[in-house]
């Protein structure tokens, strides 16, 4: 059973659409095997962009998803990885379907409501870290 990891961003949270947003999920006969609500440490976020360290964004980054509360979801089934990001959508709104979580809420690129493990390798990386 392949398993990814989801984060339901602060600013999605700030404007009361997590509800929605796991519904989502949930509608797409998804399972949520775990989920916590929690205000994320510079620490933790460091640790999951690691691989952005290097860039110019890094620390816009960093303030983004600890300026408030997450919901972060572990979610499990048979092609789960791609199948949340499909629902999810592009990254940029503008590239996202309408009918993707991203098409109807995102504000930016980088408020964008979601993230979502890219592939069996971040995923399990990421589940450490917000799930130790």
């Amino acid at each position: 059973m392949e398993k990814t990891l989801v984060l339901i961003k602060p600013d999605a949270i700030e404007r009361k659409l997590m509800g929605e947003i796991i519904s989502i999920y949930e509608n797409n006969n998804l399972n949520i095997t775990e989920i916590k609500l929690l205000k994320p440490s510079v620490t933790i976020a460091e640790e999951h962009y690691y691989e952005h360290r290097d860039k110019p964004f890094f620390r816009e980054l960093i303030d983004y998803i600890t300026r408030g509360k997450v919901c972060a979801l572990i979610i499990e089934g048979e092609g789960v990885i791609e199948t949340v990001r499909r629902i999810n959508g592009a990254t940029d709104p503008k590239k996202a379907a309408a009918n993707t979580i991203r098409g109807k809420y995102a504000l930016s690129k980088e408020e964008n409501c979601v993230h979502a493990s890219d592939s069996r390798e971040s995923a399990e990386r990421e589940i450490k870290i917000w799930f130790n």
